[in-house]
């Protein structure tokens, strides 16, 4: 049962293949080389993250500040604080104000509740989100316009 979040190593053996909180790119080399924190089953953090370029959270982490490039949030990881990252995968359960600058996905198991900004979002079904919900837009100007929503309703949480 392997479900280490850290690439094979290089080698004449080494295959290229995916790893878990990864956002779906395949790892190996260098690309296995970036900054990764993994906070494991029954492991809780608190304080501040940074400086790491990929954040899995299979425990429980409470942040004032974490910035990261990547997170992944696992199924029974729970994030708590205030999170501000490129791409996000939530398929535990974050609470708090959240930024995503790139792509956020909720997995079906994946619970989302507070303040939320995200450019990109894809929610699969049984996915939960409750709280504020804020669209980034490209700025065409000055007087550019962002998409906002408040979800209610944390039965049913509609595909965006």
């Amino acid at each position: 049962m392997s479900r280490s979040p850290f690439a094979a190593p290089t080698g004449q053996n080494a295959t290229t293949r995916p790893i878990p909180g990864t956002l779906g790119v395949q790892q190996s080399g260098d690309k296995a080389e970036r900054r990764t924190l993994v906070v494991g089953r029954g492991i809780s953090v608190q304080g501040t993250v940074q400086d790491a370029e990929r954040l899995v959270v299979e425990g429980t982490v409470e942040a004032n500040m974490l910035q990261a490039k990547e997170l992944y949030v696992a199924q029974g990881g729970v994030l708590r604080g205030e999170v501000e990252v490129e791409d996000a995968e939530l398929a535990g359960e974050i609470d708090g104000t959240l930024t995503v600058k790139g792509n956020l996905t909720v997995r079906a198991t994946g619970r989302l509740i507070g303040k939320t900004r995200c450019k990109r979002l894809q929610v699969e079904e049984g996915g939960q989100i409750s709280g504020h919900l804020e669209m980034i837009l490209d700025s065409a100007g000055p007087g550019a316009e962002k998409a906002k929503f408040t979800v209610t309703d944390r039965e049913k949480s509609p595909a965006v």
